[in-house]
């Protein structure tokens, strides 16, 4: 009973590992092992529990119904066994940290907040990925995304950060060779830059006599992250409803021109933090969303 009382966490680690990774020869990756000695270690899991866990065939791994039900507890019992270890560390918070964002976010907010999260924090070693991609955080491995807008519900621990207004703009070269839009009407004659992926909006909300309604708009180029749209917008190839923090600093310089703000319908996007829930958060993970919290409210991009 002591051995195998021993052994528990170890298979719980390297069953969830399989589960997280996508597979044998990943997880004996991440772990160290060969993907004999993982298929091993599962195999011993299943025998124990008198449970299949797993569906194996020659191209993927999945979940049978007492698979997923162990796993989430697993997750649990694995997210406070770093936690009580941490704990016991004399309070420091340590290990590694993969964080996901989308571009503009990441640019001017979490980037620029990871330097005196690592000064309070030495013990913590940070991976960034940035992208507009909608991320599956255990899919991605990634400890804590930042999400924009209105969020799904879900297992996910949310922690709301900031909003931001949206704002219609333009460069002046363009505004000069085009003209300056005065009505929403007038945006069917302009080059109006947009987003290709599914969940983007058809058209642009704006206010008409204390009405909201959803202008028609059409150019000529379609991107799939905000950060490539800005960088379009600023070199006049047409007109962007952009998040207010994301060119704030643009239109204070003047690279960038707000356009038809007495129709801004004053829409808010939302910025969550967000992890894995079931259990208390890693003290790592918790330090970087209370981190990341207190950066967004000290800066000036948000209202």
């Amino acid at each position: 009973m002591p051995r195998i009382l021993m052994e528990r966490s170890g298979e719980m680690e390297v069953f969830a590992r399989i589960v997280t990774d996508g597979g044998f020869s990943a997880a004996g990756r991440s772990l160290g092992l060969t993907s004999s000695a993982v298929s091993k270690v599962l195999a011993r899991l299943e025998a124990r529990l008198g449970a299949r866990l797993l569906t194996r065939t020659t191209r993927a791994v999945s979940l049978t119904e007492e698979g997923a039900a162990y796993f989430e507890a697993a997750q649990s019992i694995l997210r406070e066994m770093a936690e009580a270890d941490e704990a016991a560390g004399s309070g420091a918070i340590r290990g590694s940290l993969s964080v996901n964002a989308t571009l503009p976010f990441g640019r001017l907010v979490v980037a620029p907040a990871i330097p005196s999260f690592l000064e309070q924090n030495p013990g913590v070693t940070v991976s960034l990925s940035f992208t507009d991609d909608v991320v599956d955080l255990l899919a991605q491995q990634a400890d804590v995304a930042v999400r924009m807008g209105n969020l799904p519900d879900s297992a996910l621990i949310a922690r709301k950060l900031g909003q931001s207004r949206r704002v219609i703009c333009a460069a002046p070269d363009y505004l000069a060779r085009r003209g300056t839009p005065s009505t929403p009407a007038d945006l069917s004659a302009h080059d109006c830059l947009t987003f290709n992926f599914r969940r983007a909006r058809p058209g642009w909300p704006v206010k008409i006599d204390g009405a909201v309604s959803e202008q028609a708009v059409a150019g000529s180029i379609k991107v799939n992250n905000g950060e490539t749209l800005r960088q379009m917008t600023l070199q006049g190839c047409g007109v962007a409803r952009l998040g207010y923090f994301h060119v704030a600093d643009d239109i204070a310089k003047g690279a960038l021109v707000p356009l038809l703000e007495t129709f801004n319908p004053g829409d808010l996007e939302l910025m969550h933090a967000i992890y894995v829930g079931g259990g208390p958060a890693p003290a790592r993970v918790k330090a970087f969303v209370d981190h990341l919290a207190r950066w967004v409210s000290s800066l000036s991009l948000f209202v």
